[in-house]
């Protein structure tokens, strides 16, 4: 029997989303907890992995009693399979968003669109001499087509490696050369991991998972890679600026449209039709204030970075969103979009509209927008939020609190040109001790726990001790919600960051922007290891995603252990069914790649647990506490 939803104050730490919750409840609307509570309890053979249903001979479910499938597949087998396939899912995702930025790219270059343009020109420059492109006196179209070239090539199976290698240590390639993991392209990885997971063929567990290290490479270093650097040239490489944060961003005098979703192409152009001189006349007409636009999860995270709107809220945020019963529109491309919005709009005057064939949500209004007509699609779906306006039912908005304030837009660009235009600062800050080490918080809010009471809390116990704190996706709103993205927050960090960073004017918590940008978190720890001709798992870093659910979290998670980086996760993927499996994550891939999982859902324990392998890192580099 399912179990009833739980009260609300173990449900979110945020009194904007205790109150929408209760309205929510109040109006009989169902939300995501109310659904978990549902589907509770759930099924303990898809908890330890050990349900395959790979073929038709089963499905098969692995236990004591019956421990192999129809086939012969052990639990170990089983559970490889399936991990397997959930970070070929989550590479997928990351790295198809980086296809659509080269596809933009060649309508630029191709001359088939005037609404999106290169933006940083520079940045371009830059990228294309990194992976062998001539610069030297051409046309920038002509450079940005042979670095559109390269990069579709990097999805495709002819190259033996990636072109964004070139920006990995040497012994880190090493690495991987030796293991047979070198990232080759990213479609290749993930049809072999496809391949490898049918019937009858790999049927070894560790060889199994060293071809997942490998397609989440081929994400973290090409795909995703290529998603946050083309979307900086076509965009705009993101700089510090202000802006807002929670609930009390919708307003409501004004049209809300929120965007929601990962690719900046759609939500950039609704922000530049929201900005038309004539819609906004438009709005005014019918009695709004203005347009305003405001960001859900990573979408949100995008214009946040480069152009300053508000976040309205993360993933657990986005039914609650709707709720306030003042958004005119809800605009979303793809990923961590719960269908259950569409149901949740229709209980209001809320216009749900999906942006992409790869995406579409049955009784959504659907818009195929194109390059080439981009700008006038969106000015459409402007018009539509515009025309709801009127019927909004002022009886049953309620938006809670105030905004707050945080700081935004620290690309690795923006830091360095913050530090004088090299990294020698940090790597000095970091050898006297004033910065310990850094730890990136990534990733997502899930229902089963307390919404961003994990994220907020290790952010806050790992500035105590002097580690820099970078933050991406959903882990943003909850630290920009909890005052720790403001220069005012270095009063709960250690006195080594108030140091450097009250020295900089900057937080002791640094946005780096959405989930496909944790790329920039290997260029930033590859940048350091080569400056100080050391590896990656030599330094003294981290990972973490305290309260993840997708399989995008799950790749994430597994490329940065398989560059170098000690991860952590709040709590376990679906493989605790397999020892070999558990084992080889959480133990044995130290000794194969240098750094591993760990598992740990207090905070404070996973903090100490960082800050022990920070000093270990540091003690091994000569570096004093």
């Amino acid at each position: 029997m399912a179990k009833e939803p739980k009260p609300i104050d173990e449900l979110t730490i945020w009194d904007d989303a205790k109150a929408m919750i209760q309205k929510g409840r109040d109006e009989g609307i169902e939300t995501v907890h109310e659904r978990l509570a549902q589907q509770t309890p759930h099924c303990t053979f898809c908890e330890l992995g050990t349900t395959c249903t790979n073929c038709t001979m089963g499905p098969c479910r692995i236990s004591e009693k019956k421990p192999r499938g129809v086939c012969g597949a052990d639990a170990d087998v089983v559970v490889a399979r399936n991990f397997g396939r959930f970070v070929a899912g989550g590479s997928a995702g990351h790295s198809d968003h980086g296809r659509d930025l080269i596809e933009v790219l060649e309508a630029i270059v191709e001359g088939e669109t005037k609404d999106y343009k290169i933006t940083d020109e520079a940045k371009l420059i830059s990228i294309a001499g990194e992976i062998g492109v001539d610069t030297d006196g051409r046309a920038i179209m002509d450079i940005a087509r042979d670095v559109m070239d390269v990069f579709y090539a990097d999805f495709g199976s002819r190259k033996k490696e990636v072109s964004f290698l070139s920006r990995v240590p040497q012994k880190r390639k090493d690495i991987w050369a030796k293991l047979g993991i070198t990232p080759r392209g990213v479609d290749r990885e993930i049809a072999e991991m496809m391949h490898r997971t049918h019937m009858g063929c790999d049927n070894d567990a560790p060889n199994t998972l060293l071809h997942a290290a490998r397609t989440s490479l081929a994400d973290g270093w090409g795909g995703s890679m290529i998603g946050t650097e083309l979307s900086d040239v076509i965009f705009g490489t993101p700089t510090p600026r202000m802006s807002t944060a929670n609930l009390a961003v919708i307003k409501k005098d004004k049209v809300n449209i929120l965007v929601h979703g990962h690719n900046p192409v759609v939500s950039e152009m609704i922000l530049a039709a929201a900005r038309d001189p004539e819609l906004i006349a438009e709005a005014k007409k019918v009695g709004a204030s203005g347009i305003n636009v405001a960001g859900l999860c990573c979408t949100g995270n995008e214009l946040l970075m480069r152009q300053g709107i508000p976040m309205a809220g993360n993933h657990l945020m986005t039914e609650l969103a709707i709720i306030t019963g003042a958004v005119e529109a809800i605009v979303v491309d793809y990923q961590c979009i719960m269908p259950s919005l569409v149901q949740i709009a229709s209980c209001y005057h809320t216009k749900f509209i999906d942006t992409a064939n790869k995406a579409r949500f049955t009784g959504g209004i659907h818009y195929d927008i194109q390059p080439a007509t981009a700008l006038a699609q969106a000015k459409e779906i402007v018009g539509l939020a515009i025309a709801g306006f009127v019927e909004r039912d002022p009886r049953r908005v309620d938006i809670p609190g105030e905004p707050i304030d945080i700081m935004t837009g620290f690309s690795n660009e923006a830091v360095i040109a913050a530090l004088g235009g090299t990294l020698d600062p940090l790597v000095q800050a970091i050898a006297s001790g004033d910065i310990r080490g850094a730890v990136a918080i990534v990733g997502c809010n899930n229902p089963k726990i307390k919404q961003d009471s994990w994220n907020v809390k290790l952010t806050e116990e790992l500035i105590k001790k002097d580690i820099l704190v970078i933050v991406t996706g959903c882990v943003t709103t909850a630290a920009g919600k909890a005052g720790l993205l403001l220069p005012d927050a270095i009063s709960k960090a250690g006195p080594g960051i108030q140091k450097i960073c009250g020295s900089l004017g900057i937080p002791p918590v640094l946005h780096y922007g959405s989930c496909v940008d944790n790329s920039r978190v290997l260029q930033l720890c590859a940048a350091l290891a080569n400056a100080l001709g050391v590896d990656i798992s030599d330094l003294p870093v981290g990972a973490s995603s305290p309260e993840w659910y997708s399989e995008k979290a799950a790749a994430i998670g597994l490329y940065a252990v398989a560059s170098g980086i000690y991860t952590h996760l709040g709590h376990p993927p679906n493989i605790l069914g397999s020892e070999t499996v558990t084992n080889l994550a959480v133990s044995g891939l130290e000794d194969l790649v240098g750094a591993t999982f760990f598992i740990e859902n207090d905070m404070v324990k996973a903090a100490n647990m960082f800050d022990d392998r920070i000093k270990a890192k540091r003690k091994a580099l000569g570096l004093s506490e």
